[in-house]
C-alpha cells in the first residue's frame, strides 16, 4: 500500500473563522482559531500539512508571508494554497493566477488550488459544455496561458478543481487545452453533486490527473420536500470512501490525502455547531488513520476533550 501524507483543508473548521465564509452574505464567523493556532493543533493531531486560504493568511505582506512559511517549517507541515477566481461569498479568496503563485512561493506552498467559479445557466443536469460555460472556460484558458511565465518562474503547479459548478469533463478540457505540466487537477470527492454528476464517475475521470484532492464525505437525506446532501465526518456519509481512496492511491500522482468537512450548523446555536464541527474533524482524522490507513503513526491528541 502506497503511504500517503494526511492534510486538512482549513474550511473544515470554518465556523471557527477559518477557510472562508461560504453560502451567506453576512460577515465571516469570528476567528476563534487563527492560522498559527491551527498549525499547533495540526502538529498535535499528527497531520502532515494544511490546505489554507487568503482568509487564513489575513494579510499578504512579505512579513506575514515569511512568518507563515517559518511557522509551517517549524511545525513540519506542508502547505497548499487555495484560491478562487471569482468567489461571490468571500472576496478574500480571489486571486489572479500570477498573484497566487507569487504568494504560494513566499509561504513555501507545494501547489496552488483554484476553483473557477463558473456561472452556469439552467438546467444544471446534462449541461456539460453548454455555450455560456465554454465562453468562461475559454477566457480562463487565456488567463492561464498569460500566467505561464510566472508559474514557470516559481515552478509551483496549479491544480484546477471540479468545484460545485463544473463537470469533470470541463476540467479535463481546460487542462488539456492549456497543455502544460504545471497545470493539473484537484479532484473533490463530492463537488460533482452540484451539477448532478455522480461523484465516483467524476473521481474516476479526474484521479489520474489530480495532484491535489479534497477528500470529503456527504450524506443524502430525502423527505417529501426533496433531497439534500449534508457534509459529515469522513466515514459517516454515503460516499464509498474506501473505494475512492483505493482509486486515488492506485492512479493519482499525489502522495497526499487532504480531507475537508462541509459541516452545516443547521438549527444549532453557533457554540453547539462549533463543538459538533470540531468533533467531526477529530473523528475524521481517526477514521482516515485507523480505517483508511492514511498519515502519521503517532497517537492522536484531542485538544478539546
Amino acid at each position: 500500500m502506497r503511504k500517503m501524507r494526511l492534510g486538512m483543508h482549513s474550511y473544515t473548521l470554518h465556523l471557527w473563522g477559518l477557510g472562508q465564509n461560504w453560502g451567506i452574505h453576512a460577515a465571516p464567523y469570528p476567528k476563534s482559531i487563527d492560522l498559527m493556532k491551527l498549525m499547533d493543533m495540526a502538529e498535535e493531531w499528527g497531520l502532515d500539512g494544511l490546505h489554507i486560504t487568503g482568509a487564513d493568511l489575513e494579510t499578504k505582506d512579505d512579513i506575514r508571508l515569511a512568518e507563515v512559511a517559518a511557522a509551517a517549517k517549524t511545525h513540519g507541515l506542508y502547505l497548499e494554497y487555495n484560491c478562487s477566481l471569482n468567489e461571490e461569498f468571500d472576496q478574500r479568496l480571489n486571486e489572479s493566477f500570477e498573484s497566487a503563485v507569487t504568494v504560494a512561493s513566499k509561504i513555501g506552498a507545494e501547489l496552488v488550488k483554484f476553483s473557477l467559479d463558473i456561472r452556469r445557466e439552467r438546467p444544471l443536469y446534462g449541461s456539460c459544455f453548454q455555450p455560456a460555460v465554454m465562453k468562461q472556460l475559454a477566457d480562463i484558458h487565456d488567463q492561464i496561458k498569460r500566467a505561464i511565465p510566472t508559474i514557470e518562474k516559481y515552478g509551483i503547479p496549479i491544480a484546477i478543481e471540479n468545484h460545485t459548478e463544473t463537470y469533470a469533463d470541463e476540467i479535463l478540457w481546460l487542462v488539456d487545452s492549456v497543455n502544460h505540466p504545471l497545470v493539473q487537477v484537484c479532484v473533490d470527492t463530492v463537488n460533482s453533486f452540484g451539477v448532478l454528476e455522480g461523484p465516483e464517475i467524476a473521481v474516476e475521470k479526474l484521479a489520474s490527473r489530480a495532484i491535489c484532492n479534497h477528500f470529503c464525505d456527504h450524506k443524502l437525506s430525502r423527505d417529501q420536500y426533496g433531497a439534500r446532501f449534508h457534509g459529515v465526518a469522513i466515514g459517516d456519509g454515503d460516499i464509498d470512501v474506501q473505494r475512492v481512496i483505493d482509486l486515488i492511491r492506485r492512479v493519482s500522482p499525489t502522495d497526499k490525502i487532504t480531507f475537508e468537512i462541509e459541516w452545516d450548523m443547521e438549527n444549532d446555536s453557533i457554540e453547539d455547531a462549533k463543538a459538533k464541527q470540531m468533533d467531526a474533524c477529530i473523528r475524521s482524522i481517526r477514521y482516515l488513520r485507523d480505517v483508511l490507513n492514511v498519515g502519521r503513526e503517532e497517537e492522536l491528541v484531542d485538544l478539546y476533550h
